[in-house]
């Protein structure tokens, strides 16, 4: 990729920093996604990166991810909440089963960025809404709770990996990835425009 596309990838990605301020109502998570972070771990090549922006005065949770080196292809892609404890475990799936709304399928690299609206239960797994109060509200605030403890956790599943390929815990409130991180990334994916901002239809 050239110099000019990679210095507009990095202001892209400082765009996307400066568009989930840091609020009383606003959770941004970063995450690193790797074999290594599975449960069990396993030996993939494949890696990612996600900020997962939880507004809770508006209900809504917007999913950025990308990724690239993956042993097999894309099945699913959700969140899981919420673990025993902080940072290990595992959990059930508490977003959109089977997958994210619109996420890319039988790839080994691609990106996402979608704003869900949590007050619908089109953005929830059924089962996660019914043990964690019944509502979709009852269920965010569990999320967020979750969330904000360190006990969810981004999956990305593959036809190699039917139990997830890659995943990382959602680390609320710490720095966004420098954008130079994600413009390397986006190079090796060979795109420049996965920022762009769309919510799910209602």
């Amino acid at each position: 990729m050239k110099l000019k596309q990679l210095a507009f990838c990095s202001a892209l990605f400082s765009a996307m920093a400066a568009m989930a301020p840091a609020q009383a109502v606003t959770i941004v998570s970063t995450v690193t996604l790797s074999g290594a972070a599975e449960s069990p771990p396993n030996a993939s090549p494949g890696t990612g990166l996600g900020i997962i922006t939880v507004n809770t005065a508006l209900s809504t949770m917007r999913v950025q991810e990308m990724f690239l080196g993956l042993t097999g292809t894309t099945t699913a892609s959700h969140i899981h909440c919420c673990t025993a404890l902080p940072g290990t475990g595992t959990a059930g799936v508490a977003s959109v089963t089977p997958t994210f709304t619109g996420f890319p399928s039988g790839v080994t690299s691609g990106s996402y960025d979608v704003t869900f609206d949590m007050t619908l239960s089109s953005s929830w797994n059924p089962a996660f809404v019914t043990a964690n109060g019944g509502t979709t509200a009852s269920a965010f605030a569990t999320l967020v709770s979750g969330i904000s403890s360190g006990e969810a956790y981004l999956n990305l599943h593959t036809s190699t990996f039917a139990g997830g390929e890659i995943r990382g815990f959602l680390q609320p409130n710490l720095p966004i990835p420098e954008p130079g991180t994600y413009a390397l990334m986006a190079a090796g994916l060979g795109i420049v425009g996965w920022a762009a901002r769309r919510r799910v239809p209602a």
